[in-house]
């Protein structure tokens, strides 16, 4: 694919093996001969013995007609390693966590609902309109010795 990224050896190093082979990151599965793409592996939410992954989270949300953005990270928690947290941008002012999240609970596991939802006008995003979930992660994880 690639022998490494530009002037950048220390992401080089990050991405590719001893063996010569890329990380891209990715998390997937094969299916029927098709490799299908569901989400970033550094996006993975570990809560208790869960691996849960926003995507799935976030396209479940996007279903709500009150929502026009949203965003899914892993908060610190005490009793799990980390929480669930949706970052939501409404089109409807009048919708309620409760609601949402109820939302959610209808149509995915319980173990992979928000157990809290934070209110945004926007979401922070790069110039090719990715969200910048590093970012939205930081003020939650601001103090402590490791993210989980």
């Amino acid at each position: 694919v690639m022998r490494g990224y530009w002037r950048n050896q220390e992401a080089t190093a990050a991405a590719i093996d001893n063996e010569g082979w890329f990380r891209s990151g990715d998390a997937g599965y094969m299916k029927d001969g098709y490799l299908f793409i569901h989400d970033r592996v550094k996006d993975m939410i570990i809560s208790g013995a869960e691996n849960i992954y926003p995507a799935e989270i976030e396209n479940v949300i996007m279903t709500h007609p009150g929502v026009s953005d949203v965003a899914v990270i892993g908060v610190p928690d005490e009793t799990w390693g980390e929480a669930v947290k949706a970052l939501v941008c409404r089109s409807d002012q009048s919708l309620s966590e409760a609601e949402l999240i109820e939302h959610c609970r209808q149509r995915i596991a319980h173990y992979k609902c928000p157990s809290s939802i934070d209110w945004r006008q926007q979401l922070p995003r790069n110039p090719s309109g990715k969200i910048l979930k590093t970012e939205l992660r930081k003020p939650y994880w601001q103090g402590r010795a490791r993210r989980v």
